[in-house]
C-alpha cells in the first residue's frame, strides 16, 4: 500500500479485512511505523520557513493521517481480538532536533497526541493504543553528525533496532495488558 495515497489506504484496509476473514485470523496488533522527513538539496533539515506546503501535506498524510485511517478502518478487527495499536512517534516530536525537519517533528507530536486520544476512544472497546518515541537508533538512514549527538546521550551509544522491536512486542503482548495511552521513550536517556 502507498501510505501517501488515501485511496490506496482504503483499498489496503479492504484487502486486509478480506485476508483476515479468508484465513479465519484475528488482528492482534497494528504497528504504525512509517515516517518521512524530506530534506533540502544538501540533505539538511527543512525548517518552518522553507518547507514547501506540499511537503507538509505529504508528511502529514504518511506520518499522521495514515495511522488513524488504518486504525479506524481496522477497528472492528482490532476490537474482536482485543488488540493493540502502537504508533511510532519520535524524540523530535518533543524538541527541536538537528536532523528532523519541522513537518516531521510536528507530525510526530500530533501523532503522540492522537495516541492519547485514541487510547481514550478505543479503550472502552478493549483495544489498547500506545506509542514509542525513538531517539537515535542505529539504522542505515542515520544523518551525518549523529556521532556528536551520541556524546550527549546519557547511555553514550545508539539504540538498536532489536531494542525498539522488543518494546513494540511488549506493547502488543499480554505483559502490557494494562498499559494504554503511554508513550515510551527509547533513546538512552536523550530526552532527560
Amino acid at each position: 500500500m502507498d501510505l501517501g495515497d488515501s485511496d490506496s489506504l482504503e483499498n489496503a484496509v479492504l484487502q486486509i479485512k478480506e485476508r483476515l476473514q479468508d484465513n479465519g485470523s484475528m488482528l492482534h496488533a497494528l504497528v504504525n511505523n512509517a515516517g518521512i522527513s524530506p530534506k533540502d538539496e544538501e540533505g539538511q533539515r527543512l525548517d518552518s520557513l522553507t518547507t514547501p506546503m506540499q511537503s507538509w501535506r505529504d508528511v502529514f498524510q504518511v506520518n499522521f493521517f495514515a495511522p488513524i485511517m488504518l486504525a479506524r478502518g481496522l477497528f472492528e478487527e482490532l476490537r474482536a481480538a482485543k488488540g493493540s495499536v502502537v504508533n511510532v512517534t519520535s524524540i523530535a516530536g518533543g524538541r527541536v532536533h538537528p536532523f528532523a525537519g519541522t513537518a516531521y517533528a510536528t507530525s510526530k507530536a500530533a501523532l503522540a497526541s492522537l495516541t492519547r486520544e485514541m487510547a481514550a476512544d478505543f479503550g472502552p472497546h478493549g483495544v489498547r493504543v500506545n506509542a514509542i518515541a525513538p531517539g537515535e537508533i542505529d539504522t542505515s538512514i542515520l544523518s551525518p553528525g549523529t556521532e556528536k549527538i551520541v556524546e550527549t546521550i546519557p547511555m553514550r551509544r545508539l539504540g538498536s533496532t532489536a531494542e525498539v522491536a522488543d518494546t513494540i512486542y511488549y506493547l502488543c503482548s499480554a505483559p502490557s495488558s494494562y498499559v494504554t495511552g503511554a508513550e515510551i521513550h527509547i533513546n538512552g536517556g536523550q530526552h532527560v
